[in-house]
This record gives structure tokens, C-alpha cells and sequence, in this order.
């Protein structure tokens, strides 16, 4: 069961799809997550007001905790079929909620870019654990130029799972959990 962790919403169930191609993101790495976010000396992101860009965004679980906690707008993108109606239930349940966008794209297309009006000031990644073709996605998010100047990029990675960054990014900090790695990433200072 996954649950929404703290805000608005707090305690709240989200639906999880039946399944096994969807991973939804532990509570208690979600919760770590947030606590680097909360606590960390290594960069000064507040939720609240920010904007946030979820990719491989599954039922929802990153992007909804965020605007629990007061995002200013999140962006859902999601191409999974099995997944998409329970992502869609999950923020339709939130009824109050009008701050967000589902765009049900595969991010790999060629016809699909990350160009946006928005300045992101958190981009979390999820995507499948055998997914390798990132730096498609870092190069998009370098040359459209949609993270802020002190964003940061989360990324949830299996832990043998080895990327390399593009010389645009620096890691700040990696943390594992089980057989997980979170990855914190800014743009290159």
C-alpha cells in the first residue's frame, strides 16, 4: 500500500496498478527522499511554490506527494496504458487539486520534447531499471534549459545500475536503500 506521506493529504492511500511492470516508489524511500530535500546542506530546494517535472511518473506517488506538501504545479508524464487510469484516479481523488498536468507521451520519441515554458525546480526520474538510454533525457533537460539555476535532479535507480552524467550535470549525493540508489544531481556549478 502506498500512502501520501505528509501535507494536505497526509495519510491518504494512492491505488497501485495489479501488474508487475509498474514499480511504485516505497513509502519509505519516498520518505528519505524528502528528508534529503527537507534537511540536506548540499542544496536549497523548498517544496512549497516549487515547480516539479515527474517523469516515468507511474501511479503518481513523487508528484503527488509534492503538491501534498505545496507545490506551485506539477507535470506527470506517463505512456504506460496499464498505469495511466490509476495515475488519473489517484490525483482525480484529490478533488481540490487543479495545479497539475498528465502528459501521456513516451519521453524516447523522437516528436517528443521536454521544452516547456515552465523553469523546474525539482525533475524526479523513475524510469524502468533496465531503462539506459538517460542522457537522452539529460540533454533535453541541458539544452531546453527547464531546470532552475539551483534545481535538482532526483533519480530512483536500481543499485548496480551504473549512469553516466553528461559534463552539463554534477552528482551531489547517492544514497541506497535495499536494492535502490537515489541520485541527487544539480546543474553544473
Amino acid at each position: 500500500m502506498i500512502r501520501i506521506i505528509s501535507g494536505n493529504f497526509k495519510g491518504k492511500k494512492l491505488s497501485e496498478p495489479n501488474d508487475s511492470k509498474t514499480r511504485p516508489l516505497k513509502d519509505l524511500t519516498k520518505e528519505s527522499i524528502f528528508n534529503i530535500i527537507n534537511h540536506s546542506n548540499k542544496f536549497q530546494i523548498n517544496i512549497v511554490g516549487s515547480n516539479v517535472l515527474d517523469l516515468f511518473s507511474g501511479v503518481g506517488s513523487f508528484g503527488i506527494e509534492c503538491l501534498s506538501r505545496g507545490a506551485n504545479k506539477v507535470i506527470f508524464y506517463e505512456n504506460y496504458v496499464g498505469v495511466i487510469p490509476i495515475l488519473k484516479k489517484n490525483l482525480s481523488n484529490l478533488k481540490s487539486l487543479k495545479n497539475y498536468k498528465i502528459i501521456e507521451k513516451n519521453i524516447y520519441d523522437e516528436d517528443v520534447s521536454l521544452k516547456s515554458d515552465i523553469i523546474f525546480d525539482i525533475i524526479f526520474l523513475d524510469p524502468p531499471f533496465k531503462d539506459k538510454n538517460l542522457e537522452k533525457i539529460f540533454k533535453q533537460i541541458h539544452e531546453n534549459q527547464i531546470l532552475s539555476k539551483d534545481g535538482i535532479i532526483i533519480i530512483h535507480r536500481h543499485i548496480n545500475n551504473i549512469d553516466s552524467l553528461p559534463i552539463n550535470f554534477s552528482k551531489i549525493e547517492e544514497k541506497n536503500y535495499g536494492k535502490s540508489k537515489i541520485i541527487f544531481i544539480s546543474n553544473l556549478r
